[in-house]
């Protein structure tokens, strides 16, 4: 259940793998293209502290919808560094796999269905507004960023579960 959040942050970097592997160099995972894509700070700092890194890291593939740091900023104050807190690693990662589907999913896939289950077991609701995909409450910003263990949505709120 632990496999979503990570993946989030791979986020914006994941275009410019796509560029690089082009070049003759390897693309990179999700979580390592999160972290150069510089947007996810907060993510990949949350994903870290639920000990989700390696779990991102791993074979997948991962579909990730990846808040922006500005979508954790707009969350209410002291939300953020009361989930990063020891004692918070269970929500926190129930929060971060929420983000998550097990599979590859591209955003014309995405457009086509009306739910996905998540890692962390609920159901996110996907619809199609004005040509925008919405997942849950959030707008898909940027879409279709591939890594070497799946894909990477940019959102632009942070998804909670029931």
């Amino acid at each position: 259940m632990t496999h979503l959040m990570a993946a989030g942050v791979a986020g914006l970097f994941i275009a410019g793998c796509a560029q690089a592997e082009h070049h003759g160099m390897k693309q990179k995972d999700i979580v390592d293209t999160a972290i150069e894509a510089g947007q996810f700070e907060t993510l990949v700092a949350a994903v870290q502290a639920a000990d989700l890194a390696d779990t991102l890291k791993g074979e997948g593939p991962f579909t990730v919808f990846a808040p922006t740091d500005e979508a954790f900023a707009a969350l209410p104050e002291g939300t953020v560094e009361e989930l990063l807190k020891p004692e918070n690693k269970e929500t926190l990662q129930d929060v971060l796999t929420y983000h998550v589907v097990s599979g590859e999913i591209m955003a014309a896939d995405a457009m086509a269905a009306d739910s996905a289950t998540t890692v962390q077991g609920q159901d996110i609701t996907i619809t199609t507004m004005d040509g925008s995909v919405m997942i849950d409450g959030a707008t898909v910003i940027s879409a279709d960023i591939e890594a070497s263990n799946g894909v990477i949505h940019v959102i632009d709120s942070v998804l909670m579960p029931q």
